[in-house]
């Protein structure tokens, strides 16, 4: 049984940070105007010392260069490929083939890893990649595993494979979507999107035997959420996944939170090490039980177990996360008031969830005291007033900078 690898999203160079503690082996990141996080806080200093921070714990890292590119962009990208020749990352993920042509000219000691943008569906499509010199392609989500074994059975053996686990789906043929820049000019394909495909629409159908006559079609009076995916979720196929030889796991999510990062890594990384230890006993249940606790939508596994499952729309629009959220992250441990910086309102009683690296069960605690920061002054509740707010307590066990504190509602 191979090693394989877990692979983060990192919209900030702290976000990578909390990825790799909480058990990332590696992270994606790209800055905002070439690759498809537009709000992505990824600055050229930050994407530097995400590489120099990683490859100093042993870590990698794969840049997105990802958008499909109009021909003014090409400059921009000419002087990132050079940037990256020096900063040697381990990958850079792209789908156009002209930017893909220029990052073989200017960063040729790069590995390319080929995006899921590309539409990679088939065997055919892994093979005239890796003719074409990738070292990595990203399969598209629309696959299902008999799919899978069978590329993985006759791919060139020194090809990597790469597929999504966990995360957002659009409504899109591997993310390529022009709903977005029709409805509100903001480009998907180059990182913009708007995420038309989350919102109600109002849908009417026309009377067959009273032209004109339209009648609406609702879930409810605020519409439906007719094109907005639930989140794709593998981990109790994670075993089928592994002893196929997949190279590495993705997970979806350069925009969200670090506590959403976390949860989700964590919970990955003790399954992986778990199946490895005692791939008889697998039991999914617990690692799913951390995933409920943090997911935004629904989840579903797509196509992955069968290409018929329409187990996959989340209609109603429904946002969950009704009794967790991120409390805050430790900045400083100490034995009787540690310093933590806020993400929502604590108060004295609240119930908390220390997220402990490569540790499934979370370790709770209630709120006994609380102290302001600078003056230490006892307080009985805080807000997040201003970014980077911060808070004292006592926390119940000893804990590293950065752990991730979850708030139950």
């Amino acid at each position: 049984m191979k090693p394989i690898e877990l692979l983060a999203p990192a919209g900030s160079f702290e976000k990578a940070k909390i990825a790799y503690l909480y058990g990332a082996d590696a992270v994606y990141c790209g800055t905002s105007s070439l690759s498809l996080r537009a709000r992505a806080d990824m600055k050229n200093d930050d994407l530097e010392k995400t590489i120099k921070y990683a490859h100093s714990i042993g870590k990698k890292v794969y840049v997105t260069l990802n958008i499909f590119a109009w021909d003014d962009k090409y400059q921009e990208i000419e002087e990132m490929a050079k940037k990256l020749e020096e900063l040697k990352p381990d990958g850079i993920i792209a789908a156009d083939v002209g930017v893909i042509e220029a990052l073989k000219k200017q960063a040729p000691s790069v590995p390319i890893n080929i995006s899921t943008q590309a539409n990679i569906i088939s065997l055919h499509d892994c093979n005239f990649w890796y003719n074409n010199g990738a070292k990595r392609v990203i399969m598209a989500r629309e696959m299902n595993k008999e799919q899978l074994k069978y590329i993985m059975e006759n791919k060139p053996k020194d090809l990597e494979v790469e597929i999504f686990v966990h995360g957002a789906i659009c409504f899109a043929f591997s993310g390529r979507c022009f709903l977005s820049d029709f409805l509100s000019c903001r480009s998907a394909n180059l990182g913009d999107c708007v995420q038309s495909c989350r919102w109600s629409y109002q849908l009417y159908a026309e009377e067959k035997n009273n032209p004109g006559e339209l009648m609406p079609i609702e879930t409810d009076e605020h519409g439906t959420s007719i094109f907005s995916s639930k989140d794709l979720c593998l981990i109790r196929e994670l075993p089928e996944i592994i002893e196929m030889g997949i190279d590495s796991l993705k997970v979806e999510g350069r925009l969200k939170t670090e506590y959403y990062i976390a949860s989700v890594i964590n919970a990955y990384r003790n399954a992986i090490d778990d199946y490895h230890k005692d791939p008889n006993n697998y039991d999914a249940s617990k690692y799913l039980k951390e995933l409920e606790k943090v997911k935004t939508r629904g989840l579903t596994t797509f196509y992955f177990n069968d290409r018929e499952n329409k187990d996959i729309q989340e209609y109603s629009g429904r946002q969950y996360n009704e009794n967790y959220e991120f409390g805050g992250k430790v900045v400083e441990y100490a034995e009787e008031k540690s310093t933590i910086e806020i993400r929502n309102k604590l108060q004295v009683g609240d119930t908390l969830e220390i997220i402990v690296p490569n540790q499934i069960e979370p370790y709770e605690f209630t709120i006994d005291r609380l102290w302001k920061d600078e003056t230490e002054e006892e307080i009985t509740e805080v807000s997040p007033g201003v970014k980077g707010q911060k808070v004292k307590m006592k926390l119940p066990i000893p804990c590293q900078k950065d752990w991730i504190i979850r708030r139950k509602k």
